[in-house]
């Protein structure tokens, strides 16, 4: 096998040429950052939902308290009675 050193040099310099051209052509232009805008009534809603979930919350507690002291009643005639008109008094 001959291999000729002459025309080996040639490959690696038009290499190193198109590594040049590429690294010039791989920058980006600069961008803008994502920005994010919440508007008023959207505050307004989350405020007044927070004031929902206090008063929930509360609820909710007077009804553990009630049922870990045993004091919550259950009425099943009530229970039945709202069944019903769900699936029956469209």
């Amino acid at each position: 096998m001959n291999i000729d050193k002459t025309t080996s040099s040639s490959f690696i310099q038009s290499y190193q040429k198109q590594m040049q051209v590429t690294q010039v052509g791989k920058t980006r232009p600069l961008q803008k950052e994502d920005q994010l805008q919440i508007s008023n009534q959207a505050k307004e809603l989350f405020e007044k939902n927070t004031e929902i979930d206090l008063d929930r919350q509360g609820k909710i507690s007077t009804l553990k308290a009630q049922i870990q002291s045993g004091e919550y009643q259950i009425h099943s005639d009530k229970v039945a009675d709202k069944i019903y008109q769900f699936w029956f008094d469209k």
